[in-house]
């Protein structure tokens, strides 16, 4: 009589989970902004508490949101929020512990007497200028590593991506 037992159903392939786009961004912005902090964190011109902060991994990439999207003449919590795609309470509590640090402070807004703005302190502006030496000094690092071609069609790519207004569908290429 032959065999007739049911065949295993085959192994599902998720190798798809490794490599896609999103992921390799991801992977891609972690190491960038893990290479600004270090540099930062050996930066001279940090105030050294920071530096420290930054050193021991106290200050992550979430306080780079901070640093990232707060306006140079102060922006409200909820469109510091907005911009860095998080909830208010989440930004309240990065901005309370970088109050805390001496990086920010919270001040009346002169356009609505019922809110307060974030702005920058004067040892908060130090670190967004070690923040912009950082970014320069990582981007020059990746295009040594990739090539100036490849960089710039990365540079050019995610620029075109990123300005895609958000719901809009991309074109899907025919295969």
């Amino acid at each position: 009589m032959p065999d007739i037992s049911p065949e295993a159903p085959p192994e599902p392939d998720d190798r798809w989970r490794g490599g896609h786009l999103g992921r390799l961004m991801g992977l891609a912005l972690r190491r960038f902004d893990e290479r600004v902090l270090s540099l930062m964190a050996h930066d001279a011109n940090v105030p050294l508490a920071l530096s420290h902060l930054a050193a021991r991994a106290q200050v992550g990439a979430a306080h780079i949101h901070i640093t990232r999207h707060l306006g140079l003449h102060g922006s409200r919590l909820t469109e510091l929020a907005h911009q860095a795609g998080m909830s208010k309470q989440a930004m309240g509590d990065l901005v309370t512990q970088c109050e805390a640090w001496g990086l920010v402070r919270r001040e009346p807004d002169p356009r609505d007497a019922r809110a307060r703005r974030i702005v920058f302190t004067d040892t908060g502006l130090l670190w967004l200028d070690a923040f912009r030496t950082a970014v320069a000094q990582a981007e020059t690092e990746f295009r040594s590593q990739v090539g100036d071609a490849v960089a710039t069609v990365v540079t050019l790519g995610l620029e075109a991506y990123g300005s895609e207004a958000p719901g809009a569908r991309a074109a899907v290429p025919a295969r």
